[in-house]
This record gives C-alpha cells, sequence and structure tokens, in this order.
C-alpha cells in the first residue's frame, strides 16, 4: 500500500515540474537588420508586446525583455504575457530596439502585429532598421 501511494505521488509530482507556468502564454523570436555591421559590446536589446489599440494613449505593455546583446543578429527573444491581459478587439504589437552607450542605433519602424490567440507564428521575425 505504502508503495502505490509513493508511485502515485511520485508520478503526479513529475506532471506538476514538467507544466509550462500556469497562466502564461508565449512568443518566441527573433531581431535582425540588413546592415553589414557588428554590434558594439556595449548593446542592449528591448523587445515589448504591447496593447496597441487606443491612438490618443500611450500603449499598454503587457511584457518587455531588455538586456545586452549576446552574439550578433539575429537576436532571439521571449516574452509572456498572461492570456487574461487579452481583450477582445484590441491589437497587440511587438517591437524592437537596439541601444549602446546611451543612443538608439536600431529600431523596429513597421508594426508587426500578433493576435495572441496561440496561432502566431513562431518565431517572430522583427526587422529593426538603422535610427540615423
Amino acid at each position: 500500500m505504502k508503495k502505490l501511494l509513493l508511485i502515485t505521488a511520485a508520478t503526479l509530482l513529475s506532471a506538476c515540474s514538467s507544466a509550462p507556468l500556469a497562466g502564461k502564454n508565449s512568443l518566441d523570436g527573433e531581431v535582425f537588420y540588413l546592415q553589414r555591421i557588428a554590434l558594439p559590446p556595449t548593446a542592449i536589446l528591448s523587445v515589448s508586446l504591447q496593447d496597441v489599440s487606443l491612438a490618443d494613449a500611450p500603449a499598454v505593455v503587457l511584457d518587455e525583455q531588455s538586456g545586452p546583446v549576446k552574439g550578433q543578429v539575429p537576436l532571439p527573444f521571449h516574452l509572456s504575457y498572461d492570456p487574461a491581459q487579452v481583450k477582445p478587439g484590441h491589437r497587440y504589437a511587438v517591437s524592437a530596439r537596439i541601444e549602446a552607450d546611451g543612443q538608439l542605433i536600431f529600431v523596429s519602424t513597421e508594426q508587426h502585429a500578433v493576435q495572441l490567440d496561440g496561432k502566431d507564428p513562431q518565431p517572430l521575425k522583427i526587422r529593426v532598421n538603422a535610427a540615423r
């Protein structure tokens, strides 16, 4: 009886440990640019998922990833969001920027719309253009 109880408990615990974070969905992608130049070692990549529904108000950020660039393009990113924050009829987009020493180097200039319905193609490909 004790063996059966231990086996059942172990099975339940292993199932819980391999499950993704409850209530979170994610978007994975890559940021790239077409210029044939290397990024400086101080470059910082920032990618954000925003609710861009209201034209006369600032976008609401659902998630943002920001940190030092490791390597060269394409630069991977991972954004997580709570599906309960997704509102029917709202528009969502992903934007990216690369800065170095406080100066903007690259920025996304096109809107990269996402549906957040679990059917968005992944990895997302976000192109950034030179800011100068």
